[in-house]
């Protein structure tokens, strides 16, 4: 169990008061709550790790491509990697924000300075200690490595001071939300000394996390044994972590059955089927979103008509119905019905209306067959070919590319039209920042935002969260933020997960996934 948690206000001098200041996450939490799908049916309960052998084996589609969380970002990733990073702090089943590598934090009367403590006596696996000169220095090498992908998401952290193990960042703006920002999404922390060489830490990862790397076959396959310094090491009741990249996806279900692997994230397609076989089938709550990506920097979308064009020649519906198998549903959001920040002012704002598509690129000067675009992607994927269909239907051209190094063009905003899909973050403001910020990883018309945007991010930062005007300024931001043209949400669907009975009941914590207390029987 964690321990408990003291906010302490300090006074103007820097002595802390004697009236503790909690943390604001009860608004949060309060909408998180209604989100919490009973995702895990009971199985396993009385399982026991067996005596010094238990395996995950564990076959994953989102084998990380780079193991320095700098490169890596936030995305989906982020779930394997933090096996090996810990963070200054974790989400728990509520959405909160929660000790992990600090034990404790506090902001200053005025709210633009926040001092994290740290657990004493941690070490990265490279035996370096874990201090606040670590944290200061995983902070500034995520704000300035350049190819990192966490920039955007650290704007409001102007300096950071190292005191022992107090680390003291100070803001650009009254920011409440940075405990959640700094979890495992944004700053899982590498060890400095690994860190000097991001090239070497890509491949061959150092970190405070719950395991350690001992094998890595790049792009294939990582072996972990449990790490015994790790701050929550009794909980951590998995001895080692064989993680797959997953083959071809008819063959997950099959290799689940067989005992090849023992968890692994499935399709939509693929859920039937897992259950059929017997595997315990479960929805992990979460915050996916679909998105299509333009670069208004570049032409033909810097042009708003043709921006608009896109926007009411896609048809929602067809992603649901031909990619989630009835798990998923249309968005043009960022964020679920029913969650704090989801703004019903914005429903349907660009209806599907092919009609009226072909109406502005007229307008606009461009004749049927006039546009031909390339649409960049990693991988094969159906969302594509949607895609390419519905805006052949409005006279634009699409030819489907796959660039198997694409981050590296999107982040550096090289591309003119791509797919984006993303697992949320645990701060609203953070995703939308990461959306539609001008630095924002998953804006690729940096630096471009919205009018207005940045006024009304401001004011959700200046709220505290269990403030009672918090949920309808979050929602004016949501609003301001989908003014964007650089974004066109398609659909969500749910994070599937399947796992052998023997597996017991992982933690329901929002998008993400953790160990604590997740015991294996059978070895």
């Amino acid at each position: 169990m964690s321990p408990r948690l003291t906010i302490r206000r300090p006074r103007p001098d820097g002595t802390a008061s004697r009236r503790p200041r909690r943390l604001r996450t009860a608004a949060l939490g309060t909408a998180l709550a209604t989100l919490l799908v009973p995702a895990l049916a009971a199985c396993g309960g009385g399982a026991s790790a067996s005596a010094g052998g238990s395996t995950l084996k564990w076959a994953s589609s989102y084998f990380p491509a780079h193991w320095d969380p700098v490169v890596s970002g936030s995305g989906a990733q982020f779930r394997e990697l933090a096996l090996v990073y810990a963070s200054l702090t974790r989400t728990n089943e509520k959405g909160e924000a929660v000790p992990d590598l600090a034990e404790s934090w506090e902001y200053n009367d005025e709210g633009d300075r926040i001092t994290f403590h740290l657990r004493p006596g941690l070490k990265f696996s490279d035996g370096l200690p874990v201090d606040a000169a670590a944290v200061k220095a995983a902070i500034e090498r995520a704000q300035k490595q350049k190819n990192s992908a966490l920039f955007g998401d650290l704007t409001s952290i102007e300096s950071v001071r190292a005191e022992g193990l107090d680390a003291v960042l100070e803001l650009s703006q009254v920011d409440y939300q940075i405990p959640q920002l700094l979890g495992q999404r944004v700053l899982q922390i590498a060890s400095p000394k690994a860190a000097k060489t991001p090239e070497k830490l890509d491949q061959n990862p150092v970190g405070a996390g719950p395991f350690v790397v001992k094998q890595l076959v790049p792009g294939t396959k990582a072996v972990l044994t449990k790490n015994p310094d790790y701050w929550d090491a009794e909980n951590i009741h998995i001895e080692q972590v064989e993680l797959t990249s997953a083959p071809d996806a008819s063959t997950v279900v099959s290799g689940l059955q067989t005992g090849v692997y023992n968890f692994a994230d499935i399709k939509p397609s693929q859920a039937d089927a897992a259950k059929k076989a017997g595997l315990d089938v479960f929805v992990q709550p979460g915050f996916n979103a679909s998105n299509i990506s333009l670069n208004v920097n570049k032409a033909p979308f810097d042009d708003d008509r043709v921006v608009d064009a896109v926007r009411h020649a896609i048809n929602r519906q067809e992603f649901v119905d031909k990619l989630t198998f009835g798990y998923g549903e249309a968005t043009d959001q960022p964020f679920p019905k029913g969650y704090v920040a989801y703004d019903p002012e914005s429903e349907n704002t660009y209806p599907y209306d092919p009609a009226k598509s072909r109406k502005l690129l007229a307008e606009a000067g461009h004749p049927a067959g006039d546009i031909t675009l390339d649409l960049v992607i990693p991988t094969e994927d159906p969302q594509a070919e949607i895609v390419q269909s519905q805006l052949a239907a409005v006279g634009i051209k699409v030819t489907i590319k796959i660039d198997k190094n694409w981050a590296t063009p999107f982040f550096a905003k090289d591309l003119t039209l791509s797919l984006y899909g993303t697992t949320g973050r645990d701060s609203a403001v953070q995703t939308l920042t990461a959306h539609f910020g001008p630095d924002g990883p998953l804006n690729l018309s940096t630096p471009y935002e919205p009018d207005g945007f940045a006024e009304a991010t401001a004011k959700v930062r200046q709220t505290p969260l269990d403030a009672p005007g918090y949920p309808r300024a979050l929602r004016a931001a949501t609003r301001a933020g989908l003014a964007s043209k650089a974004l066109v949400f398609t659909y969500s669907s749910p994070n599937l997960l399947a796992k052998s009975a023997a597996l017991s009941d992982l933690p329901k914590n929002p998008a993400h996934l953790d160990w604590t207390g997740v015991t294996l029987s059978g070895g």
